[in-house]
C-alpha cells in the first residue's frame, strides 16, 4: 500500500510539472516581453509612447470629440496580431461594439487614449492581454498589437 502511494504521488508530481509550460517569475517575463516590444518598434521604424500601466501605443490620426472611459460603450475597427505579425483577430466588414470594463486590461485602459475618429497602435505586455493563461490561439506570455479605429463612444 504504501508504494501505491508513493506511485500516485508521483504521477502527481510529473503531472503538475507540465512538461510545456516553463514560466519566469513576472518581473524577469515583463523584462523579456517589454525587450520583444521595443524591438518591435526599432525593427520597424516606429516611435511609441508608454503609459505608466505599460502600455505602449502610437496615435496615427488624433480624432476629436473627446475619448470614451472604462464604463464607455465603444465602437471600433480593429486588427489584433502577434508581434510576428500573424493576424489571430480582426473585424471584418461592420465594426464592434463592446463596454470597455469587460474586455481585456490593455483594452479598457488603451482605447480611452485615441479620441473620436481617431487611429492607432496599442502594444500590449502579455499581462494586459491575456496573461499567463492565453486564450484561443493567443498563447500564455503573449505580447499583443492592436491597431485600433475608434469610431464612436457612449
Amino acid at each position: 500500500m504504501k508504494y501505491l502511494f508513493s506511485l500516485f504521488f508521483v504521477g502527481l508530481l510529473i503531472m503538475g510539472c507540465g512538461g510545456d509550460d516553463v514560466s519566469l517569475d513576472p518581473e524577469a517575463q515583463l523584462v523579456l516581453e517589454k525587450e520583444a516590444i521595443e524591438k518591435y518598434l526599432t525593427d520597424n521604424s516606429l516611435t511609441a509612447e508608454v503609459t505608466p500601466e505599460g502600455i505602449y501605443y502610437i496615435i496615427e490620426e488624433a480624432g476629436t470629440g473627446g475619448s470614451p472611459n472604462a464604463l464607455s460603450t465603444v465602437t471600433v475597427n480593429y486588427k489584433g496580431y502577434f508581434l510576428d505579425g500573424q493576424v489571430f483577430d480582426q473585424t471584418t466588414g461592420a465594426p464592434i461594439s463592446f463596454q470597455l470594463n469587460r474586455v481585456i486590461p490593455g483594452w479598457t485602459l488603451g482605447i480611452p487614449l485615441f479620441q473620436k475618429g481617431g487611429k492607432g497602435t496599442l502594444l500590449l505586455p502579455s499581462f494586459l492581454g491575456y496573461g499567463t493563461r492565453g486564450q484561443g490561439p493567443i498563447g500564455s506570455n503573449t505580447p499583443l498589437i492592436f491597431d485600433v479605429e475608434l469610431i464612436n463612444f457612449n
